[in-house]
């Protein structure tokens, strides 16, 4: 036999024989379910659920998460009768959040409130978590007030005009029986009265698109807005009909608080204290009710059909006709759960909200609250992450949730000492953006000193090539290539540190050689310009050097031997095999480094060194020393 069933997720077919052959596909009965949120849809499977919302700028954004299933969860959790209280309770906690976390999407935060910030700092618990949990309650007060409180005060009344109008008595279950039917109505003028309103009769949409989605998968068709759209937007899964067992079997149980010895003389006191048993016995109405529906979803025959009904005709007014867009929404969700139950590697998404901008300085103040200049890093971060310039800050009144993230964790980064070049990936060095690391010295600004009075002498002297020497990222010769008309080579012994240096020089479309070496063990040819930026700490210093220098900077950048001295007296040595007479050698040192610096130059006798220079920096430290060379 020969079945031609083309189904995006292979349902199984069965086969019937009415004298011809014929394929029917088989309904997939799916464990999705979902619910309808603020201008989106919520859908929730077997271990994850995802939220899918469209935002004001018309794109789906889609929040997930992942939950232990039922399955895995203890004994006492999964037991009859206690899982349904439990599932209800978890579900109200679920679907109040959801809400909120949907209106954010368009709404963002708002300005944390003076008892916010106290329940933060002083309390230490997040305030609208703590809200979230009393809208629960609230929630369930406002349900129990309505449906049971209301009836039950409603039928204290009626039983006074029956007994003391009418003069007569009816039997105690009757009363019971119009209790019920009470709540019933009230249940149905609520939803006719809520699809009224122009808000929630767009979450009834998207409600319809949220059971039309889940029918089409269950009716094995591929999961797009025509077959979607073909669907009726009545499920038999539905809370409705939860919602209207609910109200059956609490008429059954209700109807036992008659046949206790509950008499005092006080009518008031009993009315009341039938009251407090009708809502004690609430949860386990839930959890009946709960065991009751599940019981009912493994047969499907006349019977069944009959108390779904009420449940299924509600859902004429819960739900309506989604647009194409709506439905596009509902579709996000449900795929995003499916992938998500079916690969428990995929990572969990966040929606992009508004954070106002008192809490974002809030946070990275208090993260930063142990950097000397936390005020100013905080501000460079900010800055970095939006694409602006310090001054522009002030301007801003809230940024995106995603950039609120990448912010928080790049404060994080530099309170545990991490310079901000290495975590922004790049300094800007005298006008050029360069690429740093942890290979490679962060350019510092006494460098740039050191650069222009290089491109100084090359211009004074029409020098035509360059030898940089240690030249790590390789910002020195980056920048006197870009300003000078010259050959530029930059060696160093890092083969990670050239990889970086490499990858500045094609990102600013400059032609420099650069060679692996141990300062001139690879270096061939001669040059008109010497020029380093060597490792000049002392050995023993290293140790005290600030945190995001020691553990953050490579060391072979930074110990200069037992003196410091260790790279000026080999480069000095060895000079004179790569330099052309008359050409200049050109050094930055440590700020305490002038005389013994000098010495060095004027010392040597091959090569040997005339017209040495110093030069400060602006702070007045001895900073740079140039010399030419005469062979």
């Amino acid at each position: 036999m020969h079945c031609d069933c083309k189904l995006h997720y292979n349902p199984q077919c069965v086969l019937r024989d009415k004298g011809n052959v014929m394929a029917e596909k088989k309904k997939i009965h799916s464990t999705i379910g979902g619910q309808a949120v603020l201008e989106g849809v919520m859908m929730r499977g077997k271990r994850s659920m995802a939220t899918a919302v469209r935002d004001e700028k018309g794109n789906i954004q889609i929040e997930s998460s992942r939950f232990t299933p039922m399955s895995e969860k203890s004994k006492i959790r999964r037991a009859p009768f206690i899982r349904g209280v439990i599932n209800f309770g978890s579900s109200m906690v679920m679907g109040i959040s959801v809400l909120l976390r949907a209106s954010e999407v368009f709404e963002g935060a708002e300005e944390p409130t003076k008892i916010e910030k106290w329940c933060s700092e002083k309390l230490h618990f997040n305030f609208m978590t703590a809200l979230m949990y009393f809208s629960v309650f609230l929630g369930l007060c406002f349900s129990i007030g309505l449906f049971f409180v209301l009836p039950h005060f409603s039928i204290v009344g009626i039983r006074a005009l029956v007994e003391n109008v009418a003069m007569t008595t009816i039997p105690e279950y009757s009363y019971n029986l119009i209790e019920g039917v009470i709540r019933i109505l009230i249940f149905v003028a609520y939803i006719l009265l809520t699809s009224t309103m122009k808000e929630i009769k767009r979450v009834y949409m998207y409600h319809g698109a949220e059971h039309k989605t889940i029918s089409a998968f269950e009716h094995g068709l591929e999961l797009n807005v025509e077959n979607v759209q073909k669907q009726t937007t009545i499920h038999d899964r539905c809370g409705t009909t939860f919602m209207f067992i609910v109200m059956i079997v609490s008429v059954a149980f209700f109807s036992l608080i008659s046949l206790l010895p509950i008499q005092t003389t006080n009518e008031v006191a009993n009315t009341f204290i039938k009251l407090a048993i009708k809502i004690a016995l609430l949860p386990l109405v839930a959890g009946v009710s709960y065991e009751i529906l599940k019981f009912l979803a493994k047969f499907d025959n006349w019977f069944v059909s009959i108390i779904k009904a009420p449940g299924l005709l509600m859902q004429k007014f819960t739900t309506k006709q989604p647009t194409d867009e709506m439905v596009e929404v509902a579709i996000a969700a449900f795929n995003a759960v499916q992938i998500m139950d079916n690969d428990l590697d995929v990572k969990t998404e966040k929606f992009t909200t508004k954070i106002i901008k008192g809490k974002l300085d809030d946070e990275l103040d208090k993260i930063l609250a142990g950097i000397g200049e936390g005020n100013c890093d905080k501000e460079w971060i900010i800055a970095e992450v939006l694409g602006i310039k310090r001054s522009e800050i002030a301007d801003k009144s809230f940024v995106w949730s995603n950039q609120f993230d990448i912010m928080v964790e790049m404060a994080e980064k530099r309170a545990s000492g991490e310079p901000l070049q290495q975590i922004f990936g790049y300094t800007n060095f005298y006008g050029m953006d360069i690429k740093v690391n942890k290979d490679v010295l962060s350019p510092r600004p006494e460098t740039e000193y050191l650069v222009e009075e290089c491109s100084r002498i090359i211009k004074e002297y029409n020098l035509k090539s360059v030898l940089d020497v240690a030249t790590g990222s390789g910002a020195i010769a980056l920048v006197l290539k870009r300003d000078n008309d010259v050959s530029v080579t930059g060696v160093d012994i890092s083969y990670k540190a050239l990889e970086v240096a490499k990858g500045n020089a094609s990102k600013n479309e400059l032609e420099i050689t650069f060679v692996q070496s141990d300062l001139f063990s690879n270096v061939e040819g001669k040059f008109d310009l010497i020029v380093s930026n060597p490792p000049y700490i002392a050995t023993d210093v290293v140790a005290g050097l600030q945190t995001e220098v020691k553990d953050f900077e490579p060391m072979i950048a930074l110990d200069g031997g037992e003196d410091g001295l260790d790279f000026y007296r080999r480069i000095i040595a060895d000079a004179s095999e790569y330099m052309n007479d008359g050409g200049y050698i050109a050094f930055e040192i440590g700020y305490d480094q002038k005389v013994a610096v000098t010495e060095l130059l004027s010392l040597s006798i091959q090569p040997s060194f005339i017209d040495i220079s110093v030069k400060s920096d602006l702070e007045g430290n001895d900073r740079i020393i140039t010399a030419k060379v005469v062979l």
